[in-house]
């Protein structure tokens, strides 16, 4: 399997057309990662510095800075000569994520934009610029709480991290970390023009992945410290080791998990008046929301510790700490947010009313259910229960990396790299990459990938399945 794999990635640069891309997708990576390491104008970088190393390292992590850090690529732990720890790229692409989920959302309530979406490739384009036009105002809005954060020296301890507070600073670093998104965000756009994958996507799995070298780094110190026995015993580096590659490819089944709803259409045959059956499929993903229910629910419960952090007051210090990592209120309520989100943002996407009427319409019909009403009730009961097998896998993953740092007594962020959020994401980035890769192969009759069976492609900022206005797809077996 290995050497296959190997063989496919040989097959890539034979292609004139696939190796450019390929050289190009890597080319934006590479200026992304050189812009992370361009600091915000006007902070004392060191000082910052030390504040969220003294902030991780009493919490574990906990707080919404590690997400952002996370899907920024260290935006807020890198930049300039001295170690400073903002950079233009510190809001990375959330505020294009959070866009493009409330743009969705939307889409499901709003009238006129359901009907703009159904208007094909011209609707497409219109949602996708009121997307960037909310990624800018979401980017705005949060670099101006974020630099009046920056000013309070009582959020530092006493320490001053604004040299010439104002709204001189305020403005410049509301536009310095409104640009940097942006300009992420064209980034992204461009992968997706001229590139391989999906460009989001690879700009976050890239920050993820450039983390790397930092975990392995605490591990290392783990191993082998430069005093004192060793904290991480090989035993348990193995137990890591295993826990990873089982993450790795539960994740990959279920990304690629589907139920699959068999489907007749009724089509005359011939000059006969006799019906012949044209058989597809509804394909139903065991994991419709993904990170998205990980991205809401860890907002939400993480949002008290920050606040906390930020402000301390004593009945805000209390209920925090009621509610953080290491107690049962905190898991309890987590997982119960992620499988609330699952089942929304599931219901949000999949309408089994309206697949319903697209069957009735263009005569499809479920073998042995009646169409209309009856379908609809069909395809929501298989949803919800497959539901209920994504959304605890979901929580299972989400809560590794707190089972991993608490057996095995290792910073959150090698505990992040054997599984968690960042594995998810880059399992599901991985295989959507390769799936793309693995089509152009196959046009040019190349070898892909796998030499038996198909990858199925998996999307981070566009996880729902789409039904257009017509029939549904679907195609034959895999």
């Amino acid at each position: 399997m290995f050497s296959q794999f190997l063989k496919g990635l040989s097959n890539c640069f034979k292609v004139p057309e696939l190796r450019q891309k390929i050289l190009f997708t890597l080319g934006i990576l590479v200026i992304y990662r050189l812009g992370c390491y361009i600091p915000t104008p006007g902070i004392n970088g060191e000082a910052l510095s030390q504040f969220f190393q003294k902030m991780n390292s009493a919490n574990g992590g906990n707080n919404l800075l590690t997400i952002m850090s996370m899907f920024s690529g260290g935006g807020f732990g890198r930049g300039g000569s001295r170690g400073g720890s903002m950079t233009v790229f510190a809001l990375g692409v959330m505020p294009y994520i959070s866009s493009s989920i409330i743009m969705q959302l939307l889409t499901a309530v709003i009238p006129s934009l359901e009907k703009l979406s159904k208007e094909g490739q011209a609707g497409y384009k219109k949602i996708n610029q009121y997307t960037r036009y909310g990624t800018v105002g979401l980017a705005m809005v949060q670099g101006f709480f974020i630099a009046l954060w920056l000013e309070s020296p009582t959020s530092f301890g006493g320490v001053q991290i604004v040299a010439h507070p104002g709204w001189g600073f305020r403005f410049t670093t509301m536009m310095s970390l409104t640009a940097g998104t942006v300009f992420l965000m064209w980034l992204g756009e461009r992968i997706q023009e001229k590139g391989v994958g999906n460009g989001t996507s690879l700009i976050i799995t890239t920050g993820i992945l450039s983390q790397a070298p930092m975990a392995y780094y605490y591990l290392q110190l783990l191993l082998n410290p430069t005093s004192g026995a060793s904290q991480l015993q090989p035993i348990a580096l193995v137990l890591m080791c295993f826990f990873l590659v089982a993450v790795i490819i539960s994740v990959t089944l279920i990304s690629q998990g589907q139920r699959r709803i068999p489907v007749q259409y009724a089509r005359r045959g011939g000059t006969t008046s006799q019906a012949v059956g044209q058989g597809t499929f509804i394909p139903l993903k065991v994991d419709t929301a993904g990170i998205i229910a990980i991205i809401f629910a860890q907002s939400i419960i993480l949002f008290p510790v920050t606040i906390s952090s930020f402000w301390p007051q004593s009945n805000l210090q209390h209920f925090a700490s009621f509610i953080s990592r290491g107690h049962w209120p905190y898991y309890t309520i987590y997982a119960a947010l992620i499988i609330f989100f699952c089942y929304f943002y599931t219901a949000i996407v999949f309408n089994p009313t309206d697949v319903a009427e697209n069957l009735k319409k263009h005569g499809g019909f479920v073998p042995g259910i009646r169409p209309g009403k009856e379908t609809a009730d069909y395809l929501d009961y298989v949803l919800t229960r497959i539901t209920v097998v994504g959304s605890l896998f979901i929580c299972i993953i989400a809560v590794m990396p707190d089972s991993i740092m608490a057996s095995f007594q290792v910073p959150y962020l090698v505990a992040s790299f054997f599984g968690g959020t960042g594995v998810l994401i880059t399992v599901g980035v991985m295989l959507d990459t390769m799936k793309q890769i693995e089509s152009h192969l196959q046009m040019h009759h190349y070898e892909g990938f796998m030499k038996y069976g198909q990858l199925r492609s998996r999307n981070l900022s566009s996880s729902a399945m789409s039904f257009s206005s017509g029939a549904v797809s679907g195609g034959g077996a895999q």
